[in-house]
Order: structure tokens, then C-alpha cells, then sequence
């Protein structure tokens, strides 16, 4: 009887061994598509003015891509950020950065303080991807 216990206690764990398995070869497989939709998009966002100063890929069962952009804040007023939102309203990468610069921009004018650069773009790309937009050098990082 304890060992039919045991073989279907072992059976259990090996079944659920192989579907945490397939889980995280299909999230992987997943965060790999995604990644790949964002590194089209690089060579767009360095046309619009930005330069690569940071690029980092970490692979795990979630592979993150982090890439950081940087340009002068002057080059982008509120309406060349609208007139790329509008040239790229098909693309969820390119409308996403743009929406957070806006975003930022808006909520900086808002604040009544003045702009420094650079402007830097923080691209974390998992299955979820994060964008950040800041103005000025943190003295902290």
C-alpha cells in the first residue's frame, strides 16, 4: 500500500514537472517574439533623433531586453511627439514611447520647471514591457 503511495506521489511530481516545463519553454518562446518586435522598431527611434547608449539582454524563463536611448529634450516639442504619434498610430512600440514622452513632456511643463538633458528613454522589454522617460541625469542611479 506506502508504495503505491509513493508511485503515485512520484507520477504526480513528474507530470507536474513536465507542465512547468512546457510552461516556461512556451513564456520563454513568448518573451523572445516580443523582444524580437522591439529590436525592429530601434532603427526607427534612432531616425527620429535618439542614440543607443545602453543595450542589455538577460535570458531567464522571462528574457528582458533593456535599451536606452538618448537625445536633446528640444528636439522633441509636443508637436513633432503628436506628428509621430500620428505617423505610427499601427505601431504599439514606436506609439508607446512616444505616448510616455508626451506623457512626460506634459506632466513637466505642468510642474513649471525647466527641462535638462538629456532626455533618456528606458526600454525594459519582458512579457510586459516597460517604458520610462526622464529628463536631466539622476545623481542617484
Amino acid at each position: 500500500m506506502f508504495d503505491k503511495i509513493k508511485h503515485t506521489i512520484s507520477t504526480a511530481g513528474e507530470a507536474i514537472k513536465e507542465q512547468a516545463t512546457s510552461i516556461g519553454e512556451a513564456a520563454k518562446e513568448k518573451g523572445f517574439q516580443i523582444i524580437d518586435g522591439w529590436i525592429s522598431n530601434l532603427p526607427k527611434l534612432e531616425a527620429y533623433g535618439f542614440k543607443t547608449t545602453y543595450f542589455s539582454m538577460a535570458v531567464s524563463i522571462n528574457p528582458t531586453l533593456e535599451v536606452e536611448m538618448q537625445s536633446g529634450f528640444e528636439a522633441f516639442p509636443l508637436g513633432r511627439v503628436e506628428a509621430i504619434l500620428a505617423e505610427n498610430k499601427g505601431s504599439n512600440p514606436i506609439n508607446l514611447v512616444f505616448t510616455t514622452i508626451k506623457t512626460t513632456l506634459l506632466l513637466h511643463e505642468k510642474a513649471r520647471i525647466e527641462a535638462t538633458n538629456p532626455m533618456t528613454v528606458r526600454i525594459i522589454v519582458r512579457i510586459s514591457p516597460e517604458v520610462r522617460v526622464s529628463l536631466g541625469s539622476p545623481l542617484i542611479a
